[in-house]
């Protein structure tokens, strides 16, 4: 194949749109994390947005009330995440397999009444003539959701490192019982926080269904959600890093369809099938051994909110 400058723009383009999913669960669980609480439900999160967006989308023709939906219900699947774990003290780590297990079966049910529908397309924010051009739409020639996910990069660090709300939620991700002492609703803040991240991964989702394969597929994100949960980790907790550390996944992931397109596979298949499970193994294993190996996570992550009576 030969390396002409066409060739290098529409990798680009293929590598934003495979990084930006990930990077949109990302972000949102990295407000969860911060807040102190371990979510591993968001692959399951991402697979409810994305059938709730086609839906609405088959039904209503609006691509954007569809993105819309898949935010409302990724955030209410995250909210019984919350309520089991925040109001109930049960354990996240296995709340959160169970609300995968849920997502996945839920999808799934619903989704066989939409196998073989298209879905209308996002338009271009962009004039027609940019979106088009053959090298300038490496700027202009994605859809609405990626220009959106980079400004909720900007957006979750300034929050983060910025704002008066962002340090309360850094408070309660830190030491709970001393932001409790000083009047902030730990549990509050936390739902709060919790239903951010699942809105972000019901729009993850929703990018899957409306974006890169317009029609319905059972389990279309495979596994991204658990690469997500792992950029998190491997970025230290920062915004920054995940933006590249989601971009550099697509890289990875391009360039194995690349090998397999010209017939040298990099890697067996197999890998890819398996490293969305390898990487939450190698996160658990991470977050446990946290105080041992000084990771910089949230010192209360994963930990229930147990305030002195």
């Amino acid at each position: 194949m030969q390396m002409t400058p066409e060739f290098f723009i529409l990798a680009i383009v293929t590598i934003v749109g495979i990084s930006t999913p990930i990077l949109l669960a990302a972000l949102g669980e990295l407000v969860v994390e911060k807040a102190g609480v371990l979510n591993l439900g968001v692959e399951g999160m991402m697979l409810v947005g994305a059938i709730a967006g086609f839906a609405t989308t088959v039904f209503t023709g609006n691509p954007w009330v569809g993105v819309l939906a898949a935010a409302a219900a990724g955030a209410t699947s995250s909210l019984i995440f919350g309520f089991l774990t925040l109001s109930l003290n049960s354990n996240q780590v296995a709340t959160g397999l169970a609300l995968t297990i849920f997502g996945t079966g839920v999808s799934s049910l619903i989704g066989t009444a939409f196998v073989g529908r298209i879905v209308p397309q996002f338009g271009s924010i962009f004039p027609p003539e940019l979106a088009r051009d053959p090298i300038l739409k490496v700027l202009f020639g994605y859809s609405p959701i990626v220009y959106f996910s980079i400004i909720m990069v900007v957006l979750v660090w300034w929050f983060l490192t910025s704002t008066r709300a962002g340090l309360i939620l850094r408070a309660v991700g830190e030491n709970d019982l001393s932001a409790h002492s000083i009047g902030y609703s730990v549990i509050g803040v936390r739902y709060l926080a919790v239903a951010f991240g699942g809105a972000m991964a019901g729009i993850g989702g929703a990018y899957f269904s409306l974006v890169i394969t317009p029609m319905w597929a059972e389990r279309m994100t495979a596994g991204r959600g658990w690469i997500a949960l792992a950029l998190v980790v491997f970025a230290s907790w920062r915004a920054p890093r995940l933006l590249v550390g989601a971009y550099f996944f697509g890289v990875l992931v391009y360039l194995e369809l690349f090998a397999k397109a010209s017939g040298l596979s990099i890697l067996p298949s197999q890998f890819w099938a398996a490293m969305p499970y390898l990487m939450t193994v190698v996160v658990l294993t991470l977050i446990s051994m946290r105080d041992r190996i000084g990771l910089n996570a949230p010192a209360c992550l994963g930990k229930p909110f147990l305030p002195a009576t």
